[in-house]
């Protein structure tokens, strides 16, 4: 028998229609114009910890986030925006992923990233008042310092520590596979559930897409926001250089050929708008079914979406 029923009760379907009317509230208040962007994209993405999906019969992929098109409109000269809608990630599928899930992402111009992590703290907040959660003083810890209860340097180049603290790994993982890995089970999954944290200060080698820290070189001005252990948002003061951007999309491929992954094609509509000029700005994606998820206190992803 085909089960035809919605995957939420009808209370929680409304609670998601109460939070989508706020966020978009929240940012008219803040004078942040709401867009629209494509769903499919001429290229997918080159980080290796993400799958873009193909489209049969196309030329493209469908988006993993809105990202490249918003910096296309940054560097046309538009002001601040946000974009609230589904993005598509092939290999997610478990309590807190999914294939297609709701992604709302923003940016802020001359904002640094201190000012968008303190907001997106702010949304969280208000979601939480909205449905009568509460969420604690926020906690901000650097990158590194959330290691020191393991005992290891997380920047030190030797690996074998690393791997003595995730033996059932040893073999198949790279360098930074054991750090997202002793992060995800040893650090993340221990932060205070109802409690939000600001984790910040990534390594170089995690930087992404963000700038690299004047004061610090080896680290990135990264940050992501958890509430309880579940990862909500990842933001960044962003990269304007088109030359290193290029770079670091070579050296992804270049990881996606050690890790046995298929390498990826280069957004150049991006790159050109980066030589065209990306404004100085801090940007930031954050999961909307994960904040549901966390604040509903939901056992998996999917009873906070509506199919």
């Amino acid at each position: 028998m085909i089960d035809w029923q919605p995957g939420s009760s009808p209370d929680t379907i409304k609670q998601r229609a109460l939070c989508l009317a706020l966020v978009r509230r929240f940012f008219a208040e803040r004078d942040v114009t709401e867009v629209q962007t494509p769903l499919m994209t001429p290229a997918g993405v080159t980080d290796p910890h993400i799958e873009s999906l193909g489209i049969t019969g196309q030329a493209g992929f469908l988006r993993t986030s809105p990202e490249y098109f918003h910096k296309r409109l940054l560097a046309s000269g538009f002001g601040d925006l946000y974009e609230l809608g589904p993005v598509f990630r092939g290999s997610e599928s478990g309590r807190h992923h999914r294939t297609e899930f709701y992604l709302l992402e923003w940016y802020r111009l001359g904002w640094h990233w201190r000012q968008l992590a303190t907001e997106v703290c702010e949304l969280i907040q208000a979601c939480a008042r909205l449905l009568d959660r509460t969420t604690g003083q926020v906690q901000w810890l650097s990158w590194q310092d959330s290691f020191a209860g393991l005992e290891v340097d997380p920047l030190a180049e030797d690996i074998q520590p690393l791997q003595a603290l995730a033996p059932e790994l040893v073999g198949n993982s790279d360098h930074q596979t054991l750090l997202d890995y002793l992060f995800s089970r040893d650090i993340q999954a221990h932060f205070e559930p109802g409690s939000i944290t600001v984790v910040h200060g990534y390594p170089a080698s995690q930087a992404a897409l963000a700038r690299l820290d004047p004061d610090q070189p080896g680290l990135a001005q990264r940050f992501e926001v958890f509430l309880g252990p579940i990862e909500l948002a990842n933001g960044y003061q962003e990269l304007t250089c088109p030359d290193e951007q290029q770079l670091r999309f070579a050296g992804d491929n270049r990881r996606r050929e050690r890790l046995g992954l298929p390498t990826m094609p280069v957004d150049h509509a991006l790159l050109a708008a980066l030589h065209a000029g990306l404004p100085d700005c801090a940007g930031v994606a954050l999961g909307f079914d994960r904040l549901l998820l966390a604040l509903l206190e939901a056992d998996a992803i999917d009873e906070v979406c509506t199919f």
